[in-house]
């Protein structure tokens, strides 16, 4: 183990390396074109949008059929919609969290 060390400490404290890691690698900040960024935030808000619409309309009809099933006495229905209003609130929060990371990762690269 003490050799790789030494190796790892021999060659972080080598002045070739730092002269060979300054010259010829020139300096480069990463940035997307406008356009792209631009078209992207835009796929990304209808997409997420349109999802989560979509996840407050499964939200609700669960809510619908959970006061349908109990009122009427069919356990079935109440537990199936139950069970949408669950997957709903997870599916949303799938949607908002990917939107946002991949909204997140475009945007880190201005600089």
């Amino acid at each position: 183990m003490s050799q790789i060390l030494m190796s790892l400490h021999s060659l972080a404290t080598d002045p070739g390396v730092a002269v060979l890691a300054d010259g010829p690698v020139p300096t480069f900040e990463p940035a997307l074109p406008a356009e792209v960024n631009n078209s992207v935030k835009n796929i990304l808000a209808w997409t997420a949008g349109g999802g989560l619409a979509l996840a407050v309309l499964g939200g609700l009809s669960g809510w619908a059929l959970v006061a349908v099933g109990h009122n009427t006495e069919r356990a079935a229905l109440a537990a199936r919609g139950k069970q949408s209003v669950l997957w709903s609130l997870i599916g949303a929060g799938g949607i908002g969290l990917t939107s946002s990371l991949v909204l997140a990762v475009f945007t880190m690269t201005k600089g």
